[in-house]
């Protein structure tokens, strides 16, 4: 008896810190993102922002088997450490089988595509989890990318035309009034596989549902704006840069890209730039941490946390409106005692303290120190030769301030005179830990700056030179 009344407090106590914690998120609700209003696209066509005007930087971490493989206290766990780590974006397969089965047991669909008779009394079912996880990742302001159904499921024939229409207006209905959704079409997989299921898919959410941003997610070292660049449902653009090194190459197929730029993340962003219309693009799924190059040799190197800082910092100053980051044992959530995939070995709970998946943040937060919208990529700013493969550094600016990316500490001469200001102020920003060194005071013109590393790969620093008269940093 006294165990039991005992049991009957605690569960009380949990009741009410529930509240608590209940009342806590509605306080803070006023200082989520969709409080500027919903998510759109910026007038130039270059980046995302809310209706208010308010920039949106897409800072994104790959959860691909978050519905599939976490429980409910694991997903808790997993997104505020993603909040800590100042990811805005998650990124999920919503359906990764056909039918996809959860950690409790409860399947996607039991019928084909039939979700009429999906929600059980007294059943937390797949879809109630998923809606613990949208409502999770709202309560710490972060928005959910929902991969609808991975592509390699819609190339072997899991789901056709009409299926997908009837899966389309399922999604839309159900996750319409959540104010954390991006729509993700595709898959790793090529726009012109399935197309018209595609077509369909994205029509009958955008019918449904007309609020959210909606794009897709390409093949490997392929990008969205090749097939869906004019399509109305396509509201930016993302690319998928590979795991590939360079000269690292299967010969399977037609890519984007000429062969030996494989790592040449920046080149896809400079592609997507010169379609009509102009959308914004995002690298989605770069190298992942602690992933074998090639992806599926796991006695191969793995890509280290300085590679994810360059694939970042390169697409995102050559013009992405953000970037996602990936990890290898986050990806799929791995932990002993289930089968790894691509060699993973780390649990996903000890990746979250991996260096890259805590370095992301700094990038968000140098972008945003300075005015947006203006910022442009301009290689012009490097007057003198530019390097190549790793040594090649990449510039942007706005009007009276630049930014230059320099992955090997390689020494580079830059026009001053690019942006505004007798007298210029510069800093060397370390991408590891988000500090500045102080350089000194310039005059405007064309000067070497040496880093204050030694030369080599992932010795990355950015310079950063303002106007002497502003106060940026």
């Amino acid at each position: 008896m006294r165990f039991r009344i005992i049991n009957r407090v605690a569960v009380a106590i949990l009741l009410i810190i529930s509240q608590m914690s209940i009342s806590l998120y509605a306080k803070q609700s006023d200082d989520h993102p969709w409080k500027n209003g919903r998510l759109t696209v910026s007038p130039e066509g270059r980046y995302l922002m809310h209706e208010n005007g308010t920039p949106f930087f897409w800072l994104g971490d790959t959860g691909w088997l978050m519905p599939q493989r976490l429980d409910r206290d694991e997903v808790e766990f997993y997104i505020s450490r993603c909040g800590e780590a100042g990811f805005n974006v998650i990124q999920i397969q919503t359906l990764n089988a056909v039918p996809s089965i959860n950690t409790y047991g409860q399947y996607s669909m039991t019928d084909g595509f039939d979700f009429s008779d999906i929600d059980k009394p007294g059943v937390y079912g797949y879809w109630d989890h998923l809606d613990h996880i949208i409502k999770t990742a709202e309560n710490h302001g972060i928005y959910i990318g929902m991969v609808c159904i991975w592509g390699g499921l819609v190339k072997s024939g899991k789901m056709n035309e009409e299926q997908a229409a009837d899966y389309g207006r399922f999604l839309a209905r159900r996750y319409k009034d959540a104010p954390n959704i991006v729509w993700i079409m595709g898959g790793d997989i090529r726009g012109d596989v399935k197309r018209e299921v595609w077509e369909s898919l994205a029509t009958a959410i955008r019918e449904e549902d007309p609020d959210h941003l909606m794009t897709f997610h390409p093949f490997g070292r392929t990008t969205s704006a090749r097939w869906f660049n004019d399509a109305d449902w396509l509201d930016f653009n993302m690319f998928q840069s590979g795991h590939r090194r360079y000269g690292q190459q299967k010969g399977d197929g037609d890519f984007t890209l000429p062969r030996h730029n494989e790592e040449d993340n920046w080149r896809y962003v400079e592609y997507c730039r010169q379609m009509t219309p102009l959308k914004p693009v995002i690298d989605a799924e770069p190298v992942y941490e602690g992933i074998p190059q090639g992806l599926h040799d796991p006695d191969e190197a793995r890509w280290t946390a300085a590679d994810v800082r360059r694939y970042a910092y390169w697409s995102v100053f050559a013009g992405a409106c953000g970037h996602t980051y990936g990890n290898n044992s986050i990806m799929q959530f791995y932990r002993p005692g289930i089968n790894p995939a691509y060699g993973a070995s780390q649990p996903w709970w000890e990746a979250l303290d991996n260096p890259g998946f805590n370095q992301m943040k700094h990038l968000k937060a140098l972008i945003m120190k300075f005015p947006y919208f203006e910022r442009v990529p301009d290689q012009s700013v490097i007057a003198g030769d530019n390097g190549e493969r790793y040594d090649y550094a990449v510039a942007t600016r706005g009007k009276d301030y630049l930014l230059v990316y320099n992955h090997t500490g390689r020494p580079m001469e830059i026009d001053l005179t690019k942006i505004t200001g007798k007298k210029k102020k510069a800093w060397w920003f370390n991408p590891q830990n988000g500090e500045y060194m102080f350089i000194g005071e310039f005059d405007n013109a064309k000067t070497m700056f040496v880093p204050d590393v030694p030369y080599g790969r992932g010795e990355d620093r950015v310079l950063v030179a303002t106007d002497s008269e502003s106060s940026y940093i």
